[in-house]
């Protein structure tokens, strides 16, 4: 009999004794508070060049008109999307899966180049948290006023600044959640509604959400929606590698760190370029340290490179302590120019290609659209039938989208089995962006079908609009059955 093998132990080692509270991280810690310092400087510029662009857009859209409509606006309960002159139908969603796989592509394509620009600069979470923390500082100052407006006792310089805060933030997540439902229901009608106090329940209860969500997500979440909610950080680190341009603390220059006089000498006192004033940290909206590497809470913003150089400027050292870099251009000491060509590597030619290559279907798809789609139904009561002279008869019901904002007409003829002819009128009007239905009987002569009992054959409905100019012609498929 084979004996047992000794079962493996896994040792279990006790904490060294030194450990202290600050070594555990709690499931229950307290989160403590941030206050972001303001920061001006290359980046900063580029980041409020984006809000402007970005709220401009989204506030801006609503109110712009196009054929007597509003330009863009997801009518849901028509099931029509109006986006200026293209009219999406529910069909059309296909267009929209692809939007999101472009959307993916280049967010994939722009981390791999240069890490969490999207976060940095475009994403709605950092927009918003940056126009909050603006009307934060209108109230009550900057970082070291407010830090001690928080620990200072209430009173009425206290509340009246926190009072201010609110109602501003209030009143500009009231106006982005107005502006968000006025995309599905158009702006007028509902700032008109909103006025008399008609809203529809709906519409009340997503403005408020959204509403809320925008009060709750820029004013108090901030950085934890960044750290713990969005599963972008979470990938980077697939998406990055070690030629991807991101922010990074160039070490062998800072280190050691200490603070100094303008007029010290620091290779004398055995120091780097880091002054150790710990800007970098006030600025960071997500509260790391950069100079402790890359993290996946780091959203890409540029703060601390900003404040880093106008620090740097003040001591008279280059500028550059912290900065765009790859980690191969920190280890190898790339020059500029050598790691912008190593950018250009496979993964990114990939992500480039195939960004470029769904673009062009994306768009030609969308160039060749028909101003109407057709589906053809056929009559499940009964299948097929004799008339009394012997013709076979089969029943479709012809669905006509009509994707275009004039009114059409449509008709319809078919082939592909010799004898066969429609019976009923095969003429359709369609209202604008709306769907018409009409029912067809096709008659196949007695002779014709006797050899074809049992079978059934392949048929083409064609379908085109009534125009004098360019008529748009469709072909869908189908079959006649010609019972036994």
């Amino acid at each position: 009999m084979k004996k047992p093998s000794a079962a493996r132990v896994i040792p279990i080692r006790l904490v060294p004794g030194g450990a202290g509270p600050d070594d555990v991280l709690s499931l229950y810690q307290e989160q403590v508070k941030l206050y972001p310092r303001a920061v001006a400087g290359w980046y900063a510029r580029w980041r409020w060049v984006m809000v402007w662009v970005t709220q401009i857009v989204f506030y801006g859209l609503p109110w712009v008109n196009w054929n007597e409509r509003q330009a863009v606006l997801f009518d849901l309960a028509g099931g029509r999307f109006f986006i200026f002159g293209l009219v999406l139908q529910p069909q059309d969603l296909i267009y929209l899966a692809a939007l999101l796989v472009l959307a993916a592509l280049t967010l994939f394509f722009f981390t791999a180049v240069a890490g969490r620009l999207w976060c940095g600069y475009a994403c709605p979470q950092t927009v918003y948290t940056e126009i909050f923390l603006w009307l934060e500082r209108l109230s009550e100052g900057d970082r070291l006023a407010r830090m001690r407006l928080d620990a200072s006792a209430w009173g009425a310089e206290k509340v009246a600044r926190k009072t201010s805060k609110q109602v501003l933030w209030i009143g500009l997540s009231l106006v982005t959640g107005l502006s968000f439902v006025g995309y599905f229901t158009p702006i007028r009608e509902l700032l008109g509604d909103l006025a008399t106090w008609s809203l529809s329940p709906w519409e009340g209860f997503w403005v408020l959400f959204y509403a809320s969500a925008t009060y709750g997500n820029a004013g108090y979440l901030r950085e934890q929606f960044c750290k713990h909610m969005c599963p972008y950080a979470r990938i980077q680190s697939a998406l990055t590698d070690m030629d991807s341009m991101v922010i990074a603390y160039d070490t062998e220059r800072g280190e050691a760190r200490g603070s100094r006089s303008r007029s010290a000498d620091p290779k004398a006192l055995g120091l780097g370029d880091c002054i150790d004033c710990t800007l970098c940290v006030q600025v960071c909206p997500t509260g790391i340290d950069i100079r402790d590497g890359l993290q996946n809470e780091c959203i890409a913003c540029a703060a601390c490179i900003d404040v880093c150089d106008e620090v740097m400027t003040k001591m008279d050292y280059p500028k550059g302590l912290i900065r765009y870099s790859s980690g191969k251009g920190m280890t190898e000491k790339l020059t500029q120019r050598q790691m912008l060509k190593r950018v250009w590597r496979p993964r990114v030619w990939v992500y480039g290609l195939l960004l470029l290559v769904g673009s062009g279907l994306f768009i030609g798809g969308l160039s060749m659209r028909q101003g109407f789609s057709v589906d053809v139904i056929k009559d499940r009561g009964v299948m097929a039938r004799e008339v009394g002279n012997g013709d076979v008869e089969n029943v479709y019901r012809l669905q006509i989208m009509n994707n275009t904002e004039q009114a059409h007409s449509y008709t319809t003829s078919v082939h592909g089995l010799p004898g066969l002819t429609l019976v009923t009128d095969a003429t359709l009007s369609v209202p604008p962006t709306g769907i018409g239905s009409l029912t067809v009987r096709l008659s196949l002569p007695a002779g014709a079908a006797q050899g074809l009992r049992g079978q059934a054959h392949p048929i083409r409905f064609k379908v085109q609009t009534q125009t004098a100019e360019q008529p748009q012609v469709i072909d869908e498929k189908s079959t006649f059955l010609v019972p036994r």
